[in-house]
């Protein structure tokens, strides 16, 4: 199908962008709740016959504007995709029931229990296992909507509860791998823009990890920047890119295609026409920084290359950019839990 004027016009610009099928999700219990979608569309300044163009991408800027109109419309942040609505306020509530935890650790156990007050649904919860801590979301009842509102539904609630977290501690907190229960949506390129490199579908619940000493950072907000941080939210944090990360992919991408070479910060700036301070305080912008890019697109190689190819260990150790076979099995058993060894052992064994 031919794209529309719009349509292209969004995909060639300089401007962040959103694949059509977080649209067509974010609109899936709107008609459930009395509203007409195509009104909706048109007052966000999106045409509707986007929606038929699997391809057709909409600039972030008219996201938001129809992320914040259904909320205003609706009365309810969770977009009619839940069995109850969360009526406005439900996350400033959320906000101000974890603003006092001491540490992130803490306050997620008190976002998964405010969720449950308030969400029939899905559960929340925390849990460990190994190194890692995973933030796990299961479905307690059927969701009330579609294909498209499920899958939208869990984008959206591992998103809220992910940026809120992160914007407690004030750092960026990158997912190591997310499993997501139900098939790979049209829009399945997004995700590693969205939520991580590594992603995984048709498990039996929802599972985010992350490195489980992150539950030890310190809450760092205060009531006055809350009272910053809720003008804009919870749009500003659940709005998919959160601050556009096209950067960060640029910058994965030209590390990748500089392998075997192992391009350092300076340089790689240089190759984007950026100072190095620039492209520091622009990733830092985009929620993650140079560090974490390089190292989530080590380990994305370096369990590629074990389970994908007879590569030996320490030649994959090298092209990774490791010193020696021991940093790299340091380094792969902090990023999965068992060394590399042993996980190519198991995989070969599934």
């Amino acid at each position: 199908m031919a794209k529309t004027g719009q349509a292209r016009q969004a995909a060639a610009g300089s401007s962040p962008t959103v694949a059509i099928g977080f649209v067509t999700g974010i609109l899936s219990g709107t008609a459930r709740a009395g509203l007409s979608p195509a009104q909706l569309l048109e007052h966000a300044g999106i045409a509707k016959d986007l929606l038929h163009d699997r391809t057709a991408r909409i600039p972030v800027a008219r996201y938001a504007a129809l992320y914040r109109l259904i909320n205003d419309s609706l009365d309810d942040e969770g977009f009619a995709l839940f069995s109850r609505p969360l009526h406005r306020g439900s996350f400033e509530f959320l906000c101000r029931a974890v603003l006092s935890a001491p540490t992130l650790g803490l306050a997620l156990e008190r976002i998964a229990r405010y969720l449950h007050v308030v969400l029939d649904d899905l559960a929340v919860e925390v849990e460990k296992s190994g190194r890692a801590a995973v933030i796990v979301i299961s479905e307690e009842q059927p969701l009330p909507v579609g294909f498209a509102g499920r899958v939208f539904a869990y984008e959206w609630l591992l998103r809220m509860i992910h940026g809120l977290a992160a914007w407690l501690v004030g750092h960026p907190l990158p997912l190591d791998e997310v499993s997501f229960p139900y098939p790979p949506p049209l829009h399945v390129a997004d995700y590693e823009l969205v939520f991580a490199p590594r992603h995984t579908f048709d498990a039996p619940r929802l599972e985010a990890r992350f490195p489980a000493e992150w539950l030890a950072l310190p809450v760092r907000r205060d009531e006055a920047a809350l009272t910053r941080f809720l003008a804009d939210a919870p749009a500003s944090i659940t709005t998919l890119y959160r601050r556009d990360r096209a950067l960060a992919l640029r910058v994965r991408e030209h590390l990748r295609a500089a392998l075997p070479e192992h391009l350092a910060l300076p340089a790689l700036a240089k190759r984007l026409f950026l100072s190095p301070r620039s492209l520091h305080r622009r990733l830092e912008d985009e929620g993650t920084s140079f560090r974490a890019i390089k190292d989530g697109l080590r380990r994305e190689l370096a369990i590629e290359w074990l389970t994908k190819t007879s590569r030996p260990l320490g030649r994959i150790g090298a092209d990774l950019g490791f010193a020696d076979a021991a940093a790299f099995y340091r380094a792969f058993s902090a990023w999965t839990g068992s060394g590399p060894r042993e996980y190519r052992r198991r995989f070969a064994a599934a």
